[in-house]
């Protein structure tokens, strides 16, 4: 295992040195000592290697990951797995605002609770909370699912698209277009799926399933001079 200690390396360094491993390296499991909440750790990899920080993270940790195996042994900062491709990102702690923002594919497992707009934009990435999830989240999610063991806050799924949300607990309330969808087998099946992908001990048959109306597809043109 290759250790780095950010309290003597310096960051640039550290992900200069996981940027520069491909797909046939040797070195494949790395760990990170003292990251004392540093922002863009671990970020724009593209290689099958494990990577443990030992610690809470700042911003934007394991941002635009491809293939790489992320984990963070505490919490995460805003923008944890943002942009992030494929490969896996595990958070054993909590994980701050936008987590998984914008992600196109990969698995992002938050085993604590997630702030405010966890997977806001997601196009594609699959996210798992153990706990709850802050408001607004899912916003304009586009493609992708979002699980949530726990609940969910205010506003869940605002203007959604296409993306899959299935919650255990408790909604506050849904955004605008988002609405509770009949659980039908195949959602069942990609459901437990996720939970056994995430290590996650639960049923699938205590989640609701929740999407798009598809209201807000198409322009109305009813309060069209309001505008003129």
């Amino acid at each position: 295992m290759e250790t780095v200690d950010l309290a003597t390396t310096p960051l640039r360094d550290l992900n200069a040195a996981l940027q520069a491993q491909t797909r046939e390296t040797n070195r494949t499991a790395w760990e990170v000592l003292n990251p004392r909440g540093v922002h863009a750790i671990a970020v724009g990899l593209d290689a099958p290697i494990q990577v443990t920080v030992r610690g809470s993270t700042g911003y934007y940790c394991g941002g635009m990951n491809k293939q790489a195996e992320i984990t963070v042994t505490g919490s995460a900062g805003p923008g944890v797995a943002e942009n992030m491709m494929s490969g896996t990102v595990v958070i054993e702690g909590d994980a701050s605002q936008y987590a998984g923002a914008t992600g196109q594919g990969g698995l992002l497992v938050i085993k604590g609770n997630a702030a405010s707009r966890c997977g806001i934009s997601m196009k594609g990435i699959d996210i798992v909370v153990f706990g709850n999830i802050g408001p607004m989240s899912a916003f304009m999610a586009q493609a992708g699912r979002l699980v949530v063991l726990g609940d969910a806050g205010e506003a869940l799924g605002d203007s959604l698209y296409e993306a899959r949300l299935y919650v255990r607990g408790s909604v506050k309330s849904l955004g605008a277009d988002c609405v509770e969808k009949e659980m039908r087998p195949e959602h069942l099946a990609e459901l437990s799926d996720l939970l056994s992908r995430a290590g996650a001990d639960a049923r699938p048959e205590d989640f609701r399933r929740y999407g798009s109306a598809r209201t807000l597809y198409n322009f109305k043109p009813d309060n069209a001079g309001a505008y003129g």
